[in-house]
């Protein structure tokens, strides 16, 4: 869609010096700019029913994502197993650590925001950043390919995976370090739902530490507490 399409179906699209900035930042020149501009739209931007704003591109881009993290884990730690490799997906993948990347490459400044949003700071919240990360991903792929996505993703993922020599605690483990440096009893987790057939059930826990708490579900007690943890993990402060 072109800018002239954009602006008569009501899409306020990003000024160039946006796109110059977003394509250095990725270090790829787009062939079609549509898919950029859309890929820098947040929702309230978008035209009605959020058309034409970056979350369809968001939606490939976490699988795009998810595969280059794990090809490159695979190469990286090779003698690791399935249940090593997981957590560490898991981790490089998560929202805050996707949001964190986004602020420090200075996305927030480059997305089409609506005004009265944009006063409400909607472009800093971490799950807007980190929409918007895994939608230019996208974008990237569908313009570049493969390759073009996982050496953006390598650039500006190389610290954090080089820190992870030592595989990372499973979320439950974590989230009970966490009460104990701050002498708070020990996270607590509530069955809040069990539904579905006995040959694939799905349980929803809620975790609590403290006044906090977070929901999960899988297909598994102790696969839903484990998301509970994360989840919960993810809204706590560090």
């Amino acid at each position: 869609m072109s800018r002239a399409a954009g602006a008569r179906r009501g899409v306020r699209t990003p000024a160039k010096s946006g796109d110059d900035a977003a394509e250095a930042l990725l270090g790829h020149g787009f062939a079609d700019k549509a898919l950029l501009t859309q890929a820098l739209t947040h929702r309230s931007a978008a035209g009605a029913k959020g058309q034409g704003s970056n979350e369809r591109l968001e939606f490939i881009g976490d699988r795009v994502l998810g595969l280059i993290v794990a090809e490159w884990l695979l190469e990286k730690f090779p003698d690791e197993r399935e249940g090593e490799l997981g957590p560490r997906l898991a981790a490089l993948v998560s929202r805050p650590v996707l949001a964190m990347i986004a602020e420090e490459q200075g996305l927030a400044a480059l997305l089409a925001v609506a005004p009265g949003e944009s006063k409400r700071g909607v472009r800093e919240r971490s799950t807007v950043l980190a929409d918007a990360l895994e939608a230019l991903i996208g974008a990237l792929y569908l313009d570049g390919g493969f390759p073009a996505a996982r050496d953006f993703v390598r650039r500006v993922m190389a610290e954090l995976v080089e820190r992870q020599f030592i595989p990372p605690k499973d979320p439950k483990t974590g989230l009970q370090e966490w009460a104990l440096k701050r002498a708070l009893p020990l996270p607590a987790y509530d069955l809040v739902e069990q539904s579905g057939p006995p040959h694939a059930p799905r349980f929803v826990i809620r975790a609590v530490v403290g006044d906090a708490s977070a929901t999960g579900a899988a297909g598994s007690k102790r696969a839903a507490e484990q998301v509970a943890a994360r989840n919960l993990l993810g809204l706590l402060p560090p």
